[in-house]
């Protein structure tokens, strides 16, 4: 009777234990980092540390688990311990608990250096659904638009803004970014719309240049989204202090049982 009091109570602190770090872990925020700053070979610093040494334009790094709070992120053109003159920044991130953000250097509407923090839509989906969002963070584009499959716009938008999240069937899309009657490269681009996820499509670069804008593509998971159910009645609960007398009237049970058979 002993060995059984010692496994039962082994067990509900091995289950504490697992319920508190499944429960830190859900506080934390993920960021993912995309460069989008074309021909710019760079070190990305976070709180004064090299995270990102040669990160290399159009790269997608994350996401990364931080606990939540304010993170201080510098780029530089290269740099050991993050002395200097940064090219971007120093900028704060702050990151709330249980979200999900991408930073992204890229240049503004004149082409200046700059750096932007997204907030990732990651709500559910119904059934046989996906999400995509196009953000636009390419230099001398502005007032583009969006059309998808030729016919449907998704309208007109700026630098660092966003279109989206738009909630579509699974398949693929055709989807080309219009500046008046003149189509950019390299878009018609095809993009995948996954049940369960947010295709993310973000337009970087510098439509004036010879490389002119280009596109890079983040997946962002959703929350599961279970089918419907009838709702349940009411039960009673015994909450917190309930369940902590419930066990330990168990194992009081458990001890009484041992002095017994002494």
């Amino acid at each position: 009777m002993r060995t059984i009091v010692f496994k039962f109570a082994t067990a509900l602190l091995l289950l504490t234990g697992a319920f508190h770090a499944t429960t830190a872990a859900a506080q934390d925020a993920e960021l993912s980092v995309l460069h989008g700053v074309p021909g710019l070979t760079v070190d990305v610093c976070v709180n004064g540390a090299v995270q990102l040494p040669d990160f290399t334009p159009g790269s997608l790094a994350g996401p990364l688990s931080l606990p939540a709070g304010t993170y201080t992120v510098a780029i530089f053109g290269d740099t050991i311990d993050c002395s200097g003159t940064p090219a971007i920044g120093p900028v704060d991130l702050p990151l709330a608990a249980g979200m999900s953000y991408t930073a992204v250097a890229h240049l503004d509407a004149t082409g200046t250096p700059t750096a932007s923090l997204f907030t990732n839509d990651t709500s559910a989906a119904g059934a046989g659904e996906g999400k995509v969002t196009i953000r636009h963070t390419a230099a001398n584009a502005e007032g583009v638009s969006i059309l998808v499959n030729g016919s449907i716009d998704l309208g007109t938008f700026i630098n660092g803004g966003t279109i989206g999240p738009e909630t579509l069937p699974v398949g693929t899309y055709s989807a080309e970014i219009k500046a008046g009657d003149v189509t950019v490269p390299p878009t018609p681009a095809d993009v995948p719309v996954t049940e369960g996820q947010n295709t993310i499509v973000y337009a970087w670069g510098d439509a004036a240049s010879s490389a002119g804008v280009q596109l890079a593509v983040q997946v962002v998971d959703l929350e599961a989204s279970g089918p419907a159910v009838p709702a349940a009645k009411p039960v009673p609960t015994m909450g917190t202090i309930g369940i902590i007398a419930l066990v330990t009237l168990m194992l009081g049970i458990g001890l009484l049982g041992v002095r017994r058979l002494v």
